[in-house]
């Protein structure tokens, strides 16, 4: 029986909230079968990030030749990918190959650590967001990709057209951290859609933004077309915030068994 292939290309979270972790738990849960590339090593847990590593860049490249020349993937999603020679190997290896591809610009984590270098941005910038079907920045990576400040509804608007003259065919600003019910503004060629969702009181949350990304991905491996699929992530962030786990000292991870319940 064939079923729906996923692919993420992102670093790894020892704690299980965020990162690839974060990513197969959610492709698990939409019944997509989850593959991954690993980029980045951390140390971290639900109360910062204390140490990053970069895989060597062959050692990435070879991960996404053995992953693509065998298996179908119907959608990938990228995630902390650190610096730019391996922003460039992913966007070379993918340049070539006619599937979806959601990025997810990580640059700084929820507790402020760095996660992709300046010179990665700007390869972020100049050669993966032309290739991708959709980019999911929250408010300070938008106001980064845009070269503008993102604090409004207004904002978030000019920014997903900034961001969408970089080449992305769609853009999704992520609007968890204005104040007021949590709106997210949809960029999808000339369509523009406000997608506004009642906030849940979880306190500090610990890896929402990979699993969003990676349910868009798992949804359009599954055939969904954009809007369906942002639509669907949507709905399972907004149960998994509401069932967010207090495993640790700190920022709550998501429970990514919801849709199995």
């Amino acid at each position: 029986m064939s079923v729906p292939i996923a692919l993420s290309v992102a670093g790894s979270d020892p704690s299980g909230g965020a990162g690839i972790q974060a990513d197969l738990k959610t492709f698990a849960a939409f019944e997509v079968y989850g593959a991954a590339v690993l980029t980045c090593c951390t140390a971290q847990n639900t109360t910062g990030v204390f140490a990053t590593g970069e895989l060597p860049v062959d050692l990435v490249a070879a991960q996404l030749d053995a992953v693509l020349e065998d298996l179908a993937v119907g959608a990938i999603k990228t995630g902390m990918l650190g610096r730019a020679a391996i922003v460039d190997v992913v966007a070379e290896r993918l340049a070539c190959r006619a599937i979806p591809l959601v990025v997810d610009p990580v640059m700084v984590a929820t507790s402020g650590d760095l996660l992709l270098t300046a010179d990665g941005v700007a390869a972020l910038r100049g050669r993966l967001l032309p290739l991708a079907r959709l980019v999911t920045p929250n408010l300070a990576e938008a106001a980064v990709l845009a070269g503008r400040d993102v604090r409004t509804l207004a904002d978030m608007r000019a920014a997903a057209r900034c961001i969408r003259d970089l080449g992305p065919g769609a853009v999704l600003v992520k609007g968890g951290h204005l104040a007021g019910a949590a709106c997210d503004v949809l960029l999808d060629g000339a369509d523009l859609h406000e997608l506004a969702t009642a906030r849940v009181d979880a306190g500090p949350l610990h890896g929402s933004g990979c699993t969003l990304a990676a349910a868009i991905c798992a949804a359009l491996a599954r055939g969904d077309a954009l809007p369906d699929a942002v639509a669907a992530a949507k709905r399972f962030v907004h149960e998994a915030i509401r069932g967010a786990l207090a495993v640790g000292r700190g920022a709550r991870p998501l429970d990514h068994r919801v849709r199995v319940r």
